[in-house]
């Protein structure tokens, strides 16, 4: 049906319509005044991108592998789709809904340590948050109902993560005096590159994921980093992190 790019009028750019159907076989037409889907809209390159995304169950890994490109071209092509077919409207509306926090207002927090200092400041935030990254670029992060775990739907697959992944991260700081690198885990097997388990990426793909060298593991490391960052645990730098002097000071760290 993509006899008119992007079916739109060639003349004025109204958006066109389906006036009509056709039997192929005998030839019988029926008139008809139906609205095109968003889908419809699309380009042939967005069609095809959307096909591999969702052939790929969703997986931006895989299909950097079958497509050949980097995460930030695939990220970047997956949300200009987004916008296209108006589902920011959607996530619009779903974070402005508020969270029901009056189950974990009771629970007993740690102030020592970043999963509960993350916790705490979520369920004080009703539940949800806007973080930034070190591009500028915006994320939304919920806690989930079992009060123990937080979702992002911009984190490399979908499951619920465990707060005390942030823990893991700190330990990691603290054994390089405060500091850690954030390596890439994108682009590296663990073990390799800048995916050593010296790296946050590294370390959470052994620790964390429980991988071994050589495996593929997920990189989360640009949205946990910037939540670190949004909490004042620590300020996330290009290329690596260093805990806040408040921070340090809370845990008694020079």
């Amino acid at each position: 049906m993509k006899y008119i790019d992007q079916n739109k009028c060639p003349i004025c750019e109204t958006k066109l319509k389906s006036v009509k159907l056709a039997c192929p076989t005998c030839k019988a037409e029926f008139p008809i005044e139906t609205e095109l889907s968003v889908f419809d809209y699309l380009s042939e390159n967005d069609m095809s991108f959307l096909k591999t995304f969702l052939s790929c169950r969703g997986s931006l890994k895989d299909l950097q592998e079958k497509m050949n490109i980097s995460y930030p071209t695939a990220k970047k092509k997956l949300d200009d789709i987004i916008q296209q077919l108006e589902l920011n409207e959607i996530n619009k509306k779903e974070e402005g809904e508020k969270m029901n926090m009056t189950n974990l207002e009771n629970l007993y927090f740690d102030e020592n340590k970043a999963s509960d200092i993350i916790r705490k400041r979520l369920i004080k935030n009703t539940g949800k948050a806007t973080i930034t990254s070190v591009t500028g670029n915006k994320y939304v992060i919920k806690i989930n109902p079992d009060g123990a775990s937080f979702q992002c739907d911009d984190l490399p697959f979908t499951q619920y993560w465990d707060f005390s992944i942030f823990d893991l991260v700190v330990d990691l700081c603290l054994e390089n005096k405060g500091e850690a690198e954030k390596g890439n885990a994108r682009n590296f097997r663990l073990g390799e590159g800048k995916c050593t388990r010296d790296t946050i990426a590294g370390y959470l793909g052994y620790n964390f994921f429980h991988k071994e060298d050589g495996d593929s593991v997920f990189d989360p490391v640009f949205i946990l980093c910037a939540i670190l960052d949004w909490a004042g645990i620590a300020w996330n730098r290009r290329g690596y992190i260093s805990l806040t002097n408040d921070f340090r000071m809370k845990i008694k760290v020079q």
